[in-house]
């Protein structure tokens, strides 16, 4: 095992949650359809919770999360913004939680790659994050 592969794992789970929730929380104002947003709504509360549980884990290591960059911050908030203000507010908020899931699983998916010696507790958190991210994009598809 490498401790240094383990909380660069981490790291990435916690970036990775935290651009989960922020992305949720740029659609989920303008979503219209009651169960959309109920979905969006409980999709983000286990974001929250698997990025709670990675805090954790890097608050037993003395380590601070890992923010997401700003430049995919910034890109993902205008892409929203933009996104938003045409067609039906329902299926873009779909299509853009689509993209993101599509995104964060195959950046989690390298970084389990990138770091293979990294204890099994920082794999499980990375691979319910890629569950999560998948199962999110699976229920977006009615509002496509």
């Amino acid at each position: 095992m490498n401790d240094q592969d383990t909380l660069r794992l981490l790291r990435e789970c916690d970036a990775g949650a935290k651009m989960g929730v922020a992305s949720i929380d740029g659609v989920i104002e303008d979503v219209k359809n009651r169960e959309l947003h109920d979905l969006l709504q409980n999709s983000k509360q286990r974001h929250e919770q698997l990025g709670d549980r990675t805090a954790q884990l890097l608050s037993q290591w003395h380590e601070e999360g890992k923010e997401p960059s700003l430049m995919a911050k910034s890109m993902s908030s205008m892409k929203i913004g933009m996104k938003m203000m045409t067609g039906n507010p329902d299926q873009q908020a779909a299509d853009l939680i689509t993209d993101g899931c599509n995104m964060g699983v195959k950046s989690l998916c390298k970084y389990l790659n990138q770091y293979p010696t990294a204890r099994q507790e920082a794999k499980d958190i990375t691979n319910q994050l890629i569950g999560e991210e998948e199962q999110l994009a699976r229920t977006m598809r009615p509002y496509l």
